[in-house]
């Protein structure tokens, strides 16, 4: 049997896609609520999350519109995993985890932004392959 679509974890990308971007806004609020944070930067994992679940339910909405929803879907991902690189300016400055929370949320961005940015790459090489 030949699969139609790319899977991971038994999942398509739109349901993954769902997933992170309630991932990414449940983190955001979370940060927010248990650093007791007044800056709104604590809530950029959730700015991002946001584009990532409207497109990703749009997608699923109109499967006609499947593939500009996922590449933008994509392209917040890049952006996701590349504001998580801002960890690095900390460790390299001497301050990492001085503020915890919001270089604990920067690490998770770019870990699972990398990682998501990945698999929607792999979706795309197999959606290209199997045309």
């Amino acid at each position: 049997m030949v699969q139609k679509e790319y899977k991971f974890v038994g999942l398509n990308m739109q349901s993954i896609s769902i997933l992170y971007g309630i991932f990414l806004i449940m983190w955001g609020l979370l940060v927010n609520y248990i650093s007791s944070s007044s800056s709104y930067t604590s809530l950029i994992p959730s700015i991002m999350g946001l584009p990532i679940l409207l497109c990703s339910f749009l997608a699923v909405l109109f499967p006609t519109k499947i593939k500009i929803m996922m590449h933008i879907v994509v392209l917040f991902g890049l952006l996701t995993a590349l504001g998580g690189l801002d960890v690095f300016r900390s460790f390299f400055s001497g301050n990492f985890l001085n503020l915890f929370w919001a270089d604990l949320s920067k690490l998770i961005m770019l870990i699972t932004g990398t990682f998501f940015t990945f698999l929607c790459i792999q979706s795309f090489r197999f959606a290209r392959r199997n045309k």
